[in-house]
């Protein structure tokens, strides 16, 4: 029997004007109507604002102020959400209209559920969660925005975001839940499609060699022998040769 639970929806945005209302509106077109919509402003100086205000009554709490970066302003929506469980959603990213309906529905099967892994559509259709893969590639999961959502209790215990890192604050979070904590979590089935991950954001932003040097602290700062991610991070260049230079 499904339970009610109540969901936070957590929106960063940073000059968001061009997506921003399709996102607000896909959580206004939930079929599961017990959620919360936080949006984390990081002092726009577009129309981003405009637009925030425009849907005040869709949206449950916002502030638009100066943060240290996106992670910084994921930790504050998770500081100040009320609900059972936490959801990411990208301000270019979109729910589909039964997200969050999906969601109540595992997290009520299954009492001891930790996190969920939805499927999204990204460049490809992203589905299923394999935890064995984590020590050694993101391929692990669906998305991060609009396919990740954890109980809250589960996130107290985590802890937030580390803001030490810029670009994969969510792959040491995932870390720490999946293999220092040893959490519960389990994938849709495929044809349960949370919504759409745009892309262009921060991801396609970053250099690809940052990137990696990045994943290398954190596999080493979570307890992985330097020797084996450092096999690993040659053997990623030599497979990326030509994204080094993008």
């Amino acid at each position: 029997m499904n339970k009610n639970f109540k969901i936070s929806v957590i929106t960063v945005t940073k000059n968001s004007e061009k997506f921003l209302e399709e996102n607000i509106n896909s959580l206004k077109d939930q079929t599961y109507k017990n959620f919360e919509h936080i949006i984390i402003d990081g002092k726009s100086t577009d129309g981003t604002v405009d637009i925030i205000k425009k849907h005040k009554d869709k949206i449950d709490y916002w502030v638009s102020e100066p943060d240290k970066g996106l992670y910084d302003a994921m930790n504050k929506g998770i500081e100040v959400c009320t609900g059972d469980i936490i959801g990411i959603l990208n301000s270019d990213d979109i729910y589909f209209s039964d997200a969050l309906k999906f969601v109540n529905h595992y997290f009520s099967e299954k009492e001891n559920l930790d996190f969920l892994f939805g499927t999204v559509e990204k460049h490809k259709l992203m589905h299923g969660y394999y935890p064995e893969k984590i020590k050694w590639t993101f391929g692990f999961y669906t998305t991060h925005s609009v396919g990740f959502f954890i109980k809250k209790s589960s996130q107290i215990k985590i802890g937030f975001y580390d803001t030490r890192y810029k670009y994969s604050a969510d792959y040491d979070l995932f870390y720490r839940m999946i293999v220092k904590n040893k959490m519960n979590g389990v994938a849709t089935k495929k044809n349960e499609i949370f919504g759409k991950f745009r892309q262009g954001g921060l991801s396609s932003r970053i250099k690809y060699l940052d990137f990696l040097k990045e994943n290398n602290k954190i596999r080493i700062n979570n307890g992985q022998n330097p020797l084996f991610v450092y096999i690993i991070f040659v053997l990623r260049l030599l497979r990326n040769f030509k994204n080094l230079f993008k």
